[in-house]
């Protein structure tokens, strides 16, 4: 076997043997004599390998170049527009790659953008070299070769259109589904000083579930829309947050409600099986609600939380509704699913589940049906837990959060009310301490762990000096002297 037979037997790219060998003789001619063949191969073997990736999604901005093989998703329409300072018009038109790891947008432009407007297809295969950049929806590529490529790429075509479907890079996203959650509108400063809307939504078909990013125009639509609406989404791009696809909705995109029925069943870890530090899908039948509380953040702005014991047919455990979701109007009785909650250490070695602001929120009617604002009023009637008996598990521009629990905030916020609030202490059966120097009781819930301690009865709250060990969500009576309104407490049982 000669030299250049073996550089390209160790040549890991798919490049045709006999376009190697012309590759070898133009770099040979090029260089003047300056390199024999052997040397020659060398290089167009490295220049082959050098911008390989794996995937699709091992594609980045900042590649000089990028190749990879990947199968045609869909091929826009053929446009022309003005360049600045010529006289020639110029061409572009979008095509849609995929392969297993992902979706990426590729441009051609000009004779190629015709060539691939008369020639492409739905289904084609392609080898392709180009250079990323990040383009408005995601990472996309400027073509500089491609060629058709005789392999196969398991990309399934008929399941763009669905949640199950989606995937990393993929953009014009079109599909049908049904509005589990709504979030409000929040707002966020942007680099060049411009204030910016964000919102999410959460949406369901038959394939699954995803969370929906709207930006600005687009954000105010979470104001019109209530769970068990059907909507259509267009132009919609997928992006990756914590690990999760997630639907983007820009200014090109949009939603309309649509006449359709769109089945959701949600499958959801029963509560026996559920594990500490696990997010996980949880359902159940809402067995008893807590007040809401207020509480104080370390840097000064106020937060809330909402506790709630949610029952399935294997257990119940109690789940912590965060922020704006401690203001929804869930009662005994409601049936639900939480979406994406923390399941933590609870108290006496119970586990408890948190609902942050990545966790959706969805009542149901019986049947596991979505419902809808109306619905939502508290019942005493218990209805079917048979939706919640599956056995699975389950920016553009800037990027927020809501601000609800970090775990350290978590701890010091699972709590009701802070210092401020703290008023008179009163007996366990409400007769007021007033100045008297004589010892009192006072019995509550747990809401602050730290120093000092917090105690709730429901309806006031009274901090406790004391150096025994008390536990989140423990209720205890602390008794002592009350003195500048604290309890230096001295039993606590």
């Amino acid at each position: 076997m000669g030299a250049i037979e073996e550089i390209y037997a160790d040549l890991d790219a798919d490049v045709p043997e006999g376009e190697f060998r012309e590759a070898v003789e133009e770099k040979v001619e090029e260089m003047g004599g300056l390199a024999d063949e052997e040397t020659a191969a060398m290089l167009i073997a490295h220049e082959v390998a050098d911008g390989e990736v794996e995937g699709v999604a091992d594609v980045e901005p900042g590649m000089e170049e990028a190749k990879f093989v990947a199968k045609v998703t869909s091929v826009g329409e053929l446009r022309t527009f003005e360049r600045d300072g010529e006289d020639e018009d110029g061409q572009v038109i979008n095509v849609e790659v995929a392969d297993e790891t992902g979706q990426i947008r590729v441009a051609f432009w000009d004779e190629r953008a015709e060539s691939a407007a008369e020639e492409l297809e739905t289904g084609s295969v392609l080898k392709i070299a180009g250079r990323p950049r990040e383009g408005y929806n995601g990472i996309e590529i400027s073509a500089d070769r491609v060629e058709p490529a005789d392999v196969e790429v398991d990309v399934d075509l008929d399941a763009a259109d669905t949640i199950a479907g989606l995937s990393l890079g993929q953009s014009d996203v079109d599909l049908v589904g049904l509005v589990l959650d709504t979030d409000t509108v929040r707002t966020f400063d942007r680099d060049d000083g411009s204030e910016g809307r964000v919102a999410n939504l959460t949406l369901g078909d038959e394939t699954g579930r995803t969370r929906v990013t709207l930006w600005d125009d687009q954000a105010g639509r979470v104001e019109e829309l209530t769970a068990g609406t059907t909507i259509e989404l267009t132009d919609g791009y997928v992006r990756e947050r914590n690990g999760d696809l997630e639907l983007h909705v820009g200014d090109r995109g949009g939603l309309t409600e649509v006449d359709a029925t769109v089945e959701y069943t949600p499958e959801t870890t029963p509560i026996e099986d559920l594990e500490i530090d696990t997010t996980v899908d949880i359902g159940g039948v809402i067995r008893s609600t807590d007040p809401k509380r207020t509480f104080d953040r370390d840097d000064g702005s106020e937060g809330q939380v909402k506790n709630i014991r949610v029952q399935d047919e294997t257990g119940d455990i109690r789940v912590a509704l965060w922020g704006e979701k401690a203001d929804r109007d869930l009662g005994p009785g409601d049936e639900v699913q939480f979406a994406d909650v923390e399941i933590q250490d609870g108290w006496q070695d119970d586990l408890e589940a948190s609902a942050g602001w990545q966790t959706s929120v969805t009542t149901f009617d019986t049947g596991g049906v979505p419902s809808t604002a109306e619905d939502d009023e508290t019942s005493d009637d218990e209805t079917g837990l048979g939706a919640f008996t599956g056995d699975g598990a389950n920016s553009e521009n800037g990027t927020t959060t809501d601000g609800h629990e970090s775990e350290t905030e978590r701890e010091a916020a699972d709590t009701a009310a802070t210092d401020a609030a703290t008023t008179d202490a009163t007996t366990e059966n409400g007769t007021e301490s007033g100045a008297d120097d004589g010892p009192i009781e006072f019995t509550g819930t747990v809401v602050q762990a730290s120093d000092p301690v917090v105690l709730d009865n429901g309806s006031e709250t009274m901090r406790i000096e004391t150096s025994a060990t008390v536990h989140l969500g423990e209720e205890l009576t602390a008794r002592g002297r009350e003195a500048d309104g604290a309890l230096d407490a001295d039993e606590v049982f």
